[in-house]
């Protein structure tokens, strides 16, 4: 196991807390770090399940999020869930590096992604760990095509 040096440095100006990894390569030490870095780091949303009462989920948990009308659904491995907010702000609320904006009313988060790929018609297939599938729109395709590509674990 490589020794890991941790320091921290006072920044006054900065409303934010940076962690910077630096290595020679990324290796799964390195990956199973920054996974428990993000979990440390991952925010919780206050949703209802379909009988209305209140639920707080773990944007970790979270699959994807879709809008249907006014209606926002929140996906997770436990179910599904529904959230007041519009899907812009819950957008913004989430991490951007975990999540991907894929359509005008999709939301997917990149850490449950099994597999990709493209059909005949040029549509987009994202399919997750749990089975479930989602598409790509056309105007969002290079987009998430290129952050996809730049996911190691989403390959």
């Amino acid at each position: 196991m490589k020794e890991i040096f941790i320091h921290f440095e006072e920044d006054k100006n900065s409303d934010r807390v940076e962690i910077i990894v630096r290595a020679s390569e990324k290796d799964n030490t390195i990956k199973k770090l920054m996974e428990h870095i993000s979990e440390f780091s991952s925010k919780s949303l206050t949703v209802y399940d379909n009988k209305g009462a209140h639920c707080v989920v773990n944007e970790n948990d979270i699959i994807f999020v879709s809008a249907n009308g006014k209606q926002v659904h929140i996906v997770t491995s436990e179910g599904f869930y529904y959230a007041k907010e519009r899907l812009h702000s819950i957008e913004k609320f989430l991490n951007d590096d975990r999540f991907l904006r894929i359509s005008r009313f999709e939301i997917i988060n990149l850490k449950k992604v099994r597999k990709y790929d493209f059909t005949i018609g040029g549509s987009f297939r994202i399919e997750f760990e749990n089975g479930m599938e989602v598409w790509a729109s056309r105007r969002y395709i290079s987009i998430v095509k290129k952050r996809l590509s730049g996911e190691e674990g989403a390959l």
